[in-house]
């Protein structure tokens, strides 16, 4: 009787073994399976952001071209300039904007045909005065474009970075986005964060396949400042409030405005008419996120999407001006 007792009681154990590991299996394909199934629409909420931003990079192309039919002259108050509200999508939204490069200072006018161009580094400086920082920056980074590996006065060339750890050496190319001078000598996180706005306030600065001038009308006051020696800030605000919503028709027009009558401006560096253009956008879909910046060439009606990368400077919505103090 006892036998029999223990042979009950084994296969009892063995059956609520049985059950508890079955119950253990169960319970974990039910939690891979929610994973999976997690996972799954994460991944298609992102592919459908992802589809969401480049319709709004057709949007900007679209626009701009229209535009450059519609008219000869880029200023802030035209369709492509103004800063749309969040258009709501299924299963989510999309934002975008888009900017004039041109109304930013083009790093790589430093160097022409892989020489520096002193000119172009003196009204960089001019620039770096505004901000407060120091003028060998202009060097430093000049030094970094140029094609040749000798240091100028205030530069540096591969026998500065090739002592760091770790150690590499200069470019010796045009930039290709502004995020590289983090590797130039100087281009501290202050220096950074007043040149490139830290992605709160848009960048000065801006890094173009070829040399440009600097479209009047879009240039912001801290730009204007390098159109000759001694301008000063308020006297870029006062040129940036001089143009108005509309803008100077040609740079006739400019040259002859109060703030700029009589002063040694290099016209040939000035513009009112840009084409080469920045969409910056982001789409929420679900649990998918996506953010695109479209670099945008914009020649005789045509738009072509130069260069799309996910990571920039640039916030996709500005912040409101803060209330007067």
């Amino acid at each position: 009787m006892t036998f029999c007792n223990s042979q009950r009681g084994v296969a009892l154990l063995t059956a609520l073994l049985v059950v508890a590991l079955a119950t253990i299996a169960a319970t974990s394909m039910a939690t891979r399976q929610q994973f999976d199934m997690r996972g799954t629409g994460n991944l298609l909420h992102g592919e459908q952001a992802w589809a969401y931003v480049l319709g709004a990079e057709s949007w900007a192309r679209v626009v701009l071209a229209r535009d450059d039919k519609d008219s000869k002259v880029d200023h802030l108050s035209e369709d492509w300039a103004i800063q749309v509200p969040a258009s709501f999508v299924e299963g989510g939204s999309v934002t975008g904007r888009v900017i004039d490069l041109q109304g930013r200072f083009n790093v790589n006018n430093l160097v022409v045909a892989g020489k520096t161009d002193p000119d172009a580094v003196i009204r960089y400086k001019r620039l770096l005065a505004t901000l407060g920082l120091d003028a060998s920056l202009a060097d430093t980074l000049a030094d970094w474009l140029d094609s040749d590996i000798n240091a100028s006065l205030n530069g540096a060339e591969d026998q500065n970075y090739q002592i760091l750890t770790p150690a590499y050496r200069a470019a010796n190319r045009p930039a290709v986005d502004i995020s590289e001078l983090r590797l130039v000598k100087g281009y501290d996180e202050k220096a950074m964060l007043k040149l490139t706005g830290g992605g709160i306030r848009p960048p000065l600065i801006t890094a173009l396949p070829e040399a440009t001038t600097i479209n009047i009308n879009t240039a912001s006051a801290e730009v204007l400042t390098t159109l000759y020696q001694g301008m000063s800030l308020s006297e870029g605000t006062a040129l940036v409030e001089t143009r108005g919503d509309t803008g100077f028709e040609t740079v006739t027009d400019v040259l002859a405005s109060p703030v700029l009558s009589g002063k040694p401006v290099d016209q040939t560096q000035l513009s009112v008419q840009s084409k080469w253009f920045l969409m910056v956008g982001e789409a929420n879909v679900g649990q998918g996120r996506a953010k695109l910046a479209s670099l945008i060439q914009r020649s005789a009606g045509a738009t072509i999407v130069v260069r799309r990368q996910r990571e920039f400077y640039d916030p996709v919505q500005l912040l409101p001006p803060p209330p007067p103090q």
